[in-house]
This record gives C-alpha cells, structure tokens and sequence, in this order.
C-alpha cells in the first residue's frame, strides 16, 4: 500500500447518531440492528469521500465483537476488517506506517467526563476514569498515540459533540463532525442522512488539511480508577503497577503499545 493512496478508519458504536442506551450497542438488544447499520452508513460516507479523492481505504470494525458494521452497505473498493485480532493495536490493528492518516467514526466522551449517556473507556463496567500524565484520556486519546508510534496522523473525527472537542483540544488542526450533543441519559441528534453528508464533506476536507502526527511524551503515566477493589488486587499482580488508592492503580510505560498491553492486563 502506498502512503499517500490509503486512509485507516476506525469506527465505534457509541457515537453513532442516534445511539442513546446500551442496549442499542449490543447484538441482541432493543435498537442494535438500526445502529448497525447507521454505523454502517456514516462508515460508508467516510469511504465515499476517500475513493472519490482518488485514494484507498481500509475500515477497522472497532465495536464490541467487531462484527457491526454491514460490509455491502459500503462502497466498492473499501477493504474491511472483522473480528478481532489479539494485537495490542486493538481498535487500530491493521494499522501501520504505510497509512496516510486515521479517520475516526463514531467515537464517544470518555470514563469520567458527562458528555454522553455512553461515556466510558475501554470496558463501561471496569473503568471509571483513565488518566494519561495527569490528563482524562479517551478511547480517541489512547488510540492517536497508538498512531503516532506508526507515524500516523489523525485527520478527522465524529461523534458525539464532547469527544470532538476533546479531540480539537488535543489535535488543534483535526476536522470534526459532531452529529449528536448529550444531556444526561438523553442525545440530542442531527438527521441521520445530515450526519452522512457533514461526514462526508469532513472528511473531504480532512484530507487536504496537513495534520502532524502526535507528539509521544517520554513517558506515558496511566492512572486507571476501576470500579471494585478486588480489580485492584488483581492489577496489582502485574509487575510495575502500583496502588494509589483502594480503586486506583498506576502504570508508567515507555510506548504506546506497552501502554495498551498494560491497560488490557490492569483490567483483567
């Protein structure tokens, strides 16, 4: 694959348009087919804008199983990954240096914030907030240092309106589609063919922005607040991890991808 030709996508569930409860992100549950394949339509829309601009596009299903998003509602041409790959990448498995930039679908407010009904990081039920060097991290945080350690920019973002500005504030130069804004247990949401077109249009945009990769601290401290004490024991079997408080452990990692292969050890 030639750099300048390929874009990653990433895509989640949570910042779906229309996606409010739980239940709608999981197989089974009230609500979960329509949000599939909404997640599929703003997925295509990305792909839309990547093969019109004449390069290729590789989707990374990153939700739940990884076996959301529809693969013939996409366009021809964009390659999909199911399932997933027991490699520390996790929702960015597949990705290397060869990628001209990530683009993120869906994506949602983090563990610790009120900026969605959904707002978690990781795993809803194991972690209540995640600190990377003293700052609130998201999935979107984790994951763009991820990319940096590929030497991969991230150029675009939708979601909910609080992981866009998380976003902004962390990548000034990335474009971003807020197709929802949340209120409590409640989402306020665009049209769904709305946020197809404004993600469409972004992410055209994005690709003729000059976003740099991410700069990677020398070390990347990770302070996780998980949600019983007996997690706590467990993380602590781990080498290197310390205890702060009754839920909350400490972990300073050299990379990204050690970041990650700790993060996935602490939860259990």
């Amino acid at each position: 694959m030639d750099q300048k030709k390929t874009y990653f996508i990433s895509a989640d569930i949570e910042g779906i348009t229309d996606v409010t409860d739980w239940c709608e992100t999981e197989p089974g549950g009230d609500g979960y087919d329509a949000a599939c394949e909404q997640m599929s339509r703003e997925v295509a829309a990305a792909c839309e804008a990547v093969l019109e601009a004449g390069y290729d596009v590789v989707v990374r299903d990153g939700h739940g199983n990884a076996r959301n998003i529809i693969h013939g509602m996409l366009p021809r041409g964009a390659r999909l990954m199911r399932g997933w790959a027991c490699h520390p990448g996790s929702m960015m498995a597949g990705l290397d240096e060869k990628y001209a930039g990530v683009i993120y679908i869906g994506y949602h407010a983090p563990a610790g914030s009120d900026g969605s009904p959904l707002a978690h990081t990781v795993e809803y039920d194991r972690i209540k907030w995640l600190n990377i060097n003293g700052r609130l991290a998201s999935e979107f945080t984790m994951n763009t240092l991820y990319a940096a350690e590929q030497g991969v920019a991230p150029v675009f973002i939708s979601g909910d309106k609080a992981i866009c500005d998380m976003a902004k504030e962390e990548v000034p130069q990335i474009i971003t589609a807020a197709v929802k804004d949340c209120r409590g247990n409640s989402t306020f949401n665009i049209h769904p063919d709305d946020a197809c077109q404004l993600i469409k249009e972004g992410v055209s945009k994005a690709l003729s922005t000059q976003v740099p990769v991410q700069k990677i601290p020398d070390e990347l401290v990770m302070d996780v607040c998980l949600c019983t004490h007996q997690q706590v024991r467990s993380a602590l079997a781990h080498p290197g991890v310390e205890k702060l408080d009754e839920f909350t452990v400490r972990y300073t990692a050299k990379t990204p991808t050690e970041l990650n292969i700790m993060r996935e050890l602490i939860m259990g």
